[in-house]
């Protein structure tokens, strides 16, 4: 049995001693507009799935019943796992701890070459659910002593209602969240998630509409405004380019991208550049070289990015460095941290501040 299925198994079976009754079916969902004839319009992201009778959206997890819309995931998760913050990937987020992880089926994308495909392009019939309240979500987080929780693997804002309810109680019980994103979100909905948010990965796929429209069926913009959104909100974030190859990795968009970055963002948020791997619909392409990587990684330097990392692939960077006094700060092996010399989110040889969450209190 693979480790994450005997995880699954073993919080499968916490679930069943913690005596989970069974939830309700169906929960009505948030941000949505009646319309005439029992359509419904969802108001939830940018594709504003316009639904009538019977119908899901997109995202396959949302449906209009005879005029209401419903979410059909709440407290069904398809994905229970603790994992290594730094898988998320966040490197300047409670280093080194544990974070509880869940998703549900569905995503309102559908990326070509989507790592989890198997549940992000699921329906919630089409796989194996567990059944798990937020009050129980807390509660293992709780008994497996993680500081975080994590809404990721598949889109988690399809199951918008079930997060944020999540999100809101584990702050009443003093554990920190984290949202792992594509960033396909309306504004009204993150800025009301945003108040129980700590942290956020947020994927920026590419940077050209082109590439959105051909390999995700979604649009640049939407996701550049949830970015400034986030930062106005005061959500901690980092940043994720999957680079792929003959896609999204000319250096002149990269460079372009990394300038928008500093622009807007200014250099307190990481970057991290991916290695491709070929999956799900796209597998005529090769993994990504090291030499597109480590030129992606070169160009953010040089847009001034201070904090940029490169994943999936050893031999570039994955440690933290110092941007004033150039020591480092965090030193990384995968997703192991082995030496840590930030004190008080601060650099301890030359004191210099380093943006993030670093203890129990943001720096």
């Amino acid at each position: 049995m693979k480790k994450r299925d005997f995880l699954a198994a073993l919080l499968f079976a916490f679930l069943l001693l913690a005596g989970t009754k069974t939830s309700e079916l169906l929960r009505e969902a948030s941000f949505y507009t009646k319309l005439e004839k029992n359509y419904v319009r969802c108001n939830l992201c940018p594709n504003t799935c316009v639904l009538k009778d019977g119908e899901t959206g997109i995202c396959r997890v949302r449906q209009n019943l005879n005029g209401t819309l419903y979410t059909l995931v709440y407290n069904l998760p398809v994905s229970l796992n603790i994992d290594p913050i730094e898988k998320k990937p966040l490197f300047h987020f409670l280093p080194g701890s544990k974070v509880f992880s869940l998703a549900t089926v569905g995503c309102n994308l559908n990326c070509n070459f989507c790592q989890n495909w198997t549940i992000s392009q699921s329906s919630p019939n089409e796989v194996q659910t567990y059944e798990a309240t937020p009050e129980q979500i807390v509660q293992m987080a709780k008994e497996y002593d993680c500081q975080s929780i994590a809404f990721t693997y598949t889109e988690p804002t399809v199951f918008y209602e079930y997060m944020f309810d999540i999100a809101k109680l584990a702050h009443e019980n003093g554990i920190k969240t984290v949202w792992v994103t594509c960033g396909y979100i309306n504004e009204a909905p993150l800025r009301k998630l945003a108040k129980y948010l700590d942290a956020a990965n947020i994927d920026l796929k590419g940077f050209s509409e082109e590439f959105y429209e051909t390999y995700t069926t979604g649009s640049l913009q939407p996701v550049l405004n949830t970015l400034e959104i986030a930062k106005e909100e005061g959500i901690y974030f980092e940043i994720t380019n999957l680079v792929i190859p003959d896609a999204n990795d000319d250096p002149v968009l990269i460079r372009a991208m990394c300038k928008w970055i500093y622009q807007n963002l200014g250099t307190d948020y990481p970057l991290h550049f991916s290695r491709f791997f070929p999956n799900y619909k796209l597998t005529n392409r090769p993994q990504t070289p090291f030499k597109t990587l480590q030129m992606a990684y070169e160009i953010a330097l040089e847009e001034s990015l201070k904090y940029v990392y490169v994943g999936n692939i050893s031999g570039i960077s994955e440690d933290t460095i110092c941007p004033n006094c150039g020591k480092k700060l965090i030193v990384r092996s995968g997703y192991t941290v082995r030496e840590n010399n930030i004190e008080n989110g601060k650099c301890k040889f030359c004191g210099t501040s380093i943006p993030g969450f670093f203890s129990d209190e943001k720096k």
